[in-house]
Order: structure tokens, then sequence, then C-alpha cells
């Protein structure tokens, strides 16, 4: 799979992306985590209505290699799960930026997205650069 990082996307150091349109956060996880884990075989996500926190765990992804927590990168409260991956997180590697997003939120303070990377920043964090 060849590693993409959409500008328009705000990554952490954890791997998990924020597309920000208006006051609705989506949140995922890059292409490059999906490579990373190899085979995903279990997400855990919260329920629409729970309240996110950034930098605290708000669910996990499990692969044949590990289980890994994911971070929230915004704090607010989730407006939309995509239960399509929830059901078949093995599709998260057909498409992380699209139909493989996680969770939608409604931030809270968009200021907390200042120190997120930007897409040039991240991949020379992931590729050592």
């Amino acid at each position: 799979m060849a590693l993409e990082y959409p500008s328009d996307l705000k990554y952490q150091d954890s791997h998990e992306y924020v597309r920000l349109d208006g006051d609705i956060a989506t949140i995922g996880i890059s292409a490059f985590a999906v490579d990373q884990l190899g085979d995903i075989v279990f997400l855990e996500l919260p329920e629409v209505g729970d309240a996110l926190t950034k930098g605290e765990s708000f669910g996990t992804i499990e692969s044949v290699k590990a289980v890994e927590n994911l971070y929230a990168a915004v704090s607010g409260t989730v407006v939309e799960r995509n239960d399509d991956i929830v059901e078949a997180p093995e599709q998260l590697a057909d498409d992380p930026y699209g139909e493989g997003w996680l969770l939608k939120v409604r931030i809270t303070d968009s200021s907390e997205l200042d120190d997120a990377m930007s897409a040039d920043e991240y991949q020379a964090q992931v590729e050592g650069e």
C-alpha cells in the first residue's frame, strides 16, 4: 500500500488524524498506522453521545500483531460512529482517509488542534526524515 498523507488533515504522534469541518472533527487513523498494525481484526469505539477528552484513550484497535489504544486529538461529544468499520475492521486498510473514518465529534475548542502536525511534519516523523 502506498502511504498517503492528505494535506487537509491534522495528525497526532499516536497516528490519529483529524479532518475539521466547522465544529465537526472526523477522526481516524493514518495509513501508516494501518500499515504498521497489519491485519486489523477488532475495533472498540465509544457510543454516540459519549464525551472525549483530548489526550485520553477513547477505544482500542486490535490486529494480529498488537492491541493499541486510540487517543482523542480533540475534546468533544461523539455525534456519529462508523458502525460499518466496527463490524468489518479489516476494511480500514482499503480507505483509511475516506470510508475508514472512526468517529465524528462535535468539538468544544478548535485551538486544541494547534499542536497537531501538518501532513509534511507527520510524514517526516513517521518516515524518519
